[in-house]
């Protein structure tokens, strides 16, 4: 599926841009965003629901046999989702918090999934036109707006101050157990799936996430750092995996490039 999965990164890329620029209109309006609070008490706005219309429409029209279980999808049930072997697992926003404070820091994240394995992702961010993608068996790159892509990679090995990617919205008590086990460290603040692109293309070392997120909020993110020689894994190291259970929360999670350490053992039990 190698160049079935390559031919899909640009009309997709093209999909995510389009969803950016439709974030981008309602960020970059006069006056407050308008703001709701979902059942799970996360936030929602109109930016959301503009970029979530128009993935849906454009990934329907790509592949329009391929269900599209995105963020602000209806609830689909566990026995329909268990007959899809190939699916798009769609954040539209990923980072509404970030956008509600106007700190850019806020992604479009698409991922396609096979057999419970994110094949190809795809990370937009609208402010400021980076863009990250990957594809199973075809590296992982980073294009700056007017600058041909570039691959990136993880640093493999971690020595002296670990530099860790942090959320700037979800700070716990576990996780500042987890840095004062690592000993020395460095923080680089970030909203969204940017932590974990910080992690693939080599300005950390490790992020950490010891609360609940969604399996859309790691799909794209996990492909682009695994092909850039990392692993997402859960917090006994072994792969994250989608569409497997009833809930779609995902396990706590580590990032990581240097896979000499076991980074496990600095999660506190």
């Amino acid at each position: 599926m190698s160049g079935e999965l390559e031919a899909l990164l640009g009309p997709v890329i093209v999909v995510a841009r389009e969803a950016g620029r439709q974030i981008l209109q309602v960020y970059r309006a006069p006056g407050e965003i308008a703001v709701r609070q979902k059942p799970d008490a996360s936030p929602v706005t109109q930016a959301d629901l503009a970029a979530h219309q128009t993935i849906l429409s454009g990934l329907s029209r790509l592949t329009p046999d391929w269900p599209v279980l995105s963020e602000e999808s209806a609830p689909v049930p566990f026995a329909e989702r268990t007959r899809w072997s190939r699916y798009w697992l769609v954040d539209p926003l990923d980072g509404t918090r970030e956008l509600l404070k106007r700190n850019d820091e806020f992604t479009v994240n698409i991922a396609l999934v096979e057999r419970h394995e994110a094949v190809l992702g795809v990370i937009y961010v609208p402010v400021t036109e980076v863009l990250y993608y990957a594809a199973r068996g075809r590296g992982a790159y980073k294009q700056l707006p007017g600058r041909a892509p570039q691959a990136i990679h993880v640093r493999a090995h971690a020595t002296g101050t670990i530099v860790v990617a942090s959320s700037r919205s979800h700070a716990a008590r576990k996780q500042q157990a987890f840095l004062h086990n690592l000993g020395a460290y460095r923080l680089l603040s970030m909203g969204s799936s940017l932590k974990s692109c910080l992690v693939a293309e080599g300005s950390a070392d490790v992020y950490v996430r010891l609360g609940p997120t969604g399996e859309w909020d790691t799909a794209a993110a996990q492909r682009l750092v695994e092909e850039a020689g990392g692993a997402m894994t859960d917090t006994r190291l072994r792969p994250l995996r989608y569409n497997t259970k009833d809930s779609l929360v995902n396990p706590e999670f580590l990032v990581y490039g240097d896979d000499s350490r076991d980074w496990s053992r600095y999660v506190p039990s």
